[in-house]
């Protein structure tokens, strides 16, 4: 760039910009003896002291200036050069680490810049986006990747981890690039230059704090404290959401198909009805709700960041996830109606109780069966669920409710309960734990159904 300065009669033109571009558009070079004409030897050494100054990681900028007659002159024409100014931009403490984490993720971290090579190159080495002992065409230079572009070298492109002296277009094009080869793209950037690659990206990212008005209307985000590892913990924290949600619907309909089969199977069968309208309804509102609700704000499991990216098309029920539904409604239902079977003919208990039996079996199954939604089956006390302290809350709130629908004088008359006495509530612990017991059965069954599983 160029600014225009009036000095007495004369004017007076600053210019600055990439020092490799500079030194071909002057002249003269100003030293401490005055201005002499540059030569090849002058031009070699200035281009030695900027890779020096690249070398240490260092962003240079090229300063060059001269006098015109009028405003109007060509301002990048025969300039003097004047030296060239290195500035310490050292990556913020954690990148680092946030960078590893996104590899542990399976993201790829991808450094476009408009700095010199050695500069980008040296500050990516520092962070972890390429080794240091990186294979020189995992760091590319924008004239490079026209190249590139023109010989549709797509492969190698894909392979580059640090571009440098990029232009904007050349931006658009890596953009164009990654989501033509099926990438979901998330773009970084602040200045006026870098909106139409913000807008063009699946989730353009502004710097709130030094980013342009410009950069952050064309954004999809805006980061407050301009840091990287805001955005890792973003990602972190959207797995942790998506998984929820999924859990949320599976236990939720799991819950449901087991209440729809209990009666539908009764009806089939000729038997009294387990569970009744008004039952069914207060389990809906206590067993369904207050553990769904706890699963939904959990803090995710930890292994998260550890997971290769879903598929952006993904479902939030996969097929398998539709197997296990129906399998775990399926031993909860068939638990139910056998507990109800042997109060009836082994435990001698009358229609009532037989019917509480089965109403706090299924009750309390639908509560242990919140803890078969953990990502891992074989952590049982130390996971996502066990760690979330809403779980506890909720299970305290349903086992209480319970209890008064089937103890609170005035409820359990509505609910048509009594109690069980010290056998039923027996039978109903022991057989309130089978599906807990089952999960890892039915977990085994249901992942055959997964993507290259045997189906």
């Amino acid at each position: 760039m160029a600014t225009v300065h009036k000095r007495g009669g004369e004017y007076v033109v600053a210019v600055k910009g990439a020092p490799e571009v500079i030194l071909t558009t002057c002249q003269a070079v100003r030293t401490r003896d005055g201005t002499v004409q540059f030569d090849d030897a002058k031009l070699q050494d200035w281009r030695g002291r900027v890779e020096d100054l690249c070398a240490l990681g260092l962003r240079t900028i090229g300063i060059a200036g001269k006098s015109m007659p009028t405003p109007d002159a060509d301002p990048y024409s025969d300039l003097t050069f004047l030296g060239v100014v290195g500035l310490e931009d050292p990556a913020r403490e954690g990148v680092e680490d946030a960078i590893g984490r996104c590899h542990d993720a399976g993201i790829s971290v991808v450094m476009v810049t408009g700095d010199h090579a050695q500069t980008a190159r040296n500050i990516a080495g520092k962070i972890g986006i390429i080794d240091e002992a990186a294979h020189s065409r995992q760091c590319l230079g924008g004239d490079v990747v026209d190249r590139l572009f023109e010989e549709n070298n797509s492969e190698e492109l894909l392979a580059v981890r640090v571009f440098s002296r990029v232009t904007p277009e050349q931006k658009l094009k890596l953009i164009d690039l990654y989501q033509q080869h099926e990438h979901v793209v998330a773009m970084t950037g602040d200045g006026v230059n870098d909106a139409p690659a913000l807008k063009r990206a699946d989730i353009g990212i502004a710097m709130g704090v030094r980013g342009t008005a410009v950069a952050k209307e064309a954004a999809a985000m805006v980061l407050e404290d301009d840091d990287f590892n805001t955005i890792v913990g973003a990602i972190e924290q959207g797995r942790a959401i998506f998984e929820n949600i999924r859990k949320f619907v599976v236990y939720l309909l799991s819950c449901n198909i087991s209440e729809i089969l209990i009666v539908s199977l009764a009806i089939i069968a000729g038997a009294p009805l387990p569970l009744l309208p008004l039952q069914i309804l207060f389990l809906n509102l206590v067993t369904d709700v207050f553990p769904a609700l706890a699963l939904g704000v959990g803090p995710g499991k930890t292994s998260l960041m550890t997971q290769k990216p879903r598929p952006a098309s993904e479902r939030i029920l996969m097929r398998w996830h539709w197997v296990e539904i129906g399998l775990y409604g399926a031993v909860m239902a068939c638990v139910v109606l056998a507990a109800m079977t042997i109060s009836l003919f082994f435990l001698g208990l009358g229609d009532q109780e037989a019917v509480t039996v089965s109403f706090c079996t299924l009750a309390f199954a639908q509560m242990w069966h919140v803890f078969n939604m953990r990502g891992d089956l074989g952590r049982f006390m130390n996971n996502e669920i066990t760690r979330n302290k809403w779980i506890w809350l909720a299970l305290a709130v349903c086992a209480v409710l319970i209890l008064a629908a089937v103890y609170a004088p005035g409820l359990r008359d509505i609910m048509k309960l009594s109690g069980p006495g010290t056998a039923g509530w027996l039978l109903i612990i022991v057989a309130s734990l089978v599906p807990l017991a089952a999960a890892p059965v039915v977990r085994f069954v249901s992942e055959k159904y997964l993507p290259g599983g045997a189906d």
